[in-house]
């Protein structure tokens, strides 16, 4: 391969580069992951209006994202351990969010710290995810950690009262528990990826959970993030325990893991500034409809009293199209940037961007449109459409 193309291409190297429990860690979804691969369906399933002879020299794919202007409506998802993806993998993707001009949504449990990446990347826009959890103490510890650094958009976590289970976590070692025969082998993939081990597990050094120091003090495996998660997500929140996230959190407040219009007006309740239609990437309820199937009534119930992202499936500019198109106000992106951010570091994932921000212009332009403001769910057809104006059966 010369020069990737696709999201397709950035796998393909990333699988190739990354031993196999970290790339299946990053590719990989909950049980048979039925619903990893509905998220890439539903995409499949909406067609483009084109559109000829309309003035589109000019295309304006600029956006503004909880009060903040973008060069397009895209988020880098939070992701946890990007860090072990690529040497201190959460500065590298930060700072080609920056040079990209799109908001970095730093996970909880990334490798590097919000200190690290706000000294790192002082002009970036950053954001910060954080889930439930039973220690209130430390969550408004975190929260005014990263604060000071400089995070003004919070991303509050709600669709992990419990960890999915993910079947090739399990296979490959990720939550320990391993045979000596299975311990050998993750040696020996550990060892027959000498460029990951010399650029990452020497180089990038500490692999430590940078956010979590003071409470995973030994956290420098899988195995220690598992525990932490196990013993810190809460399974007993209610809506009416998210009133202290306002309390101790003066920014942007954004949900995500709505999948439902009532759990959406709940959000709205609790002063959400944006909601994120999701069902976490298929990495959580197996057999949960793709997230871009429930974008339209969710969009259609808040429209006006917050913005409106969605995740799950996103890989291409033509995809984003299609969620605005369905109602979206932008999407975050996840997968992609991690498949990049193995396959090059900071560079290949402004090439990323560079590529989806050239897909939205041209898909935009053969549909005759100048702006992405222009679109609505009439630049669409749905496949049972397109087979009645056909006069197929559908």
């Amino acid at each position: 391969m010369l020069a990737p193309a696709s999201v397709s291409d950035y796998r393909l190297l990333a699988r190739r580069k990354l031993p196999r429990m970290l790339f299946d860690y990053l590719d990989g979804g909950a049980f048979s992951e039925h619903t990893l691969a509905e998220n890439r369906r539903a995409f499949e399933q909406w067609c483009f209006r084109q559109r000829v002879m309309t003035d589109v020299s000019r295309i304006d794919t600029s956006a503004t994202l909880l009060g903040t202007a973008a060069t397009m409506p895209l988020v880098m998802a939070p992701m946890g351990l990007a860090g072990m993806l690529a040497r201190r993998g959460e500065v590298q993707a930060a700072a080609a969010g920056a040079r990209a001009n799109i908001p970095f949504c730093l996970s909880t449990v990334g490798i590097c710290s919000v200190e690290e990446v706000a000294r790192d990347v002082p002009d970036a826009n950053r954001w910060f995810q954080l889930y439930v959890l039973k220690d209130r103490g430390f969550s408004e510890e975190m929260l005014a950690r990263a604060w000071q650094a400089g995070f003004k958009t919070l991303v509050f976590t709600v669709d992990l009262a419990r960890l999915g289970l993910r079947y090739r976590d399990v296979r490959n070692g990720m939550n320990g528990n391993l045979s000596l025969p299975a311990k050998v082998r993750k040696v020996l993939d550990l060892l027959g990826h000498p460029r990951w081990l010399a650029d990452v597990a020497i180089g990038g050094k500490p692999l430590t959970f940078g956010n979590l120091a003071s409470v995973v003090p030994s956290g420098r495996k899988p195995e220690d993030f598992k525990a932490w998660v196990e013993s810190q997500f809460d399974p007993s929140v209610t809506w009416n325990d998210l009133d202290w996230i306002r309390q101790h959190w003066p920014g942007k407040l954004v949900i995500k893991g709505i999948m439902e219009v009532d759990d959406a007006r709940s959000a709205l309740k609790v002063g959400a500034d944006a909601v994120v239609v999701s069902n976490h990437g298929g990495r959580q309820l197996d057999g949960a409809p793709a997230s871009l199937s429930m974008l339209p009534a969710i969009s259609a119930e808040v429209a006006g009293q917050c913005q409106v992202l969605v995740d799950g499936g996103v890989q291409t500019g033509q995809d984003v199209v299609r969620a605005l198109c369905l109602g979206a106000d932008g999407c975050l992106v996840g997968r992609p940037w991690g498949y990049a951010l193995a396959a090059g570091g900071q560079s290949a994932v402004e090439n990323l961007f560079h590529t989806i921000r050239l897909e939205i212009e041209l898909t935009l332009s053969l549909m005759g449109k100048t702006s992405i403001s222009q679109l609505g769910r009439s630049d669409l057809l749905s496949l049972a459409e397109v087979q009645a104006m056909s006069g197929l059966a559908v």
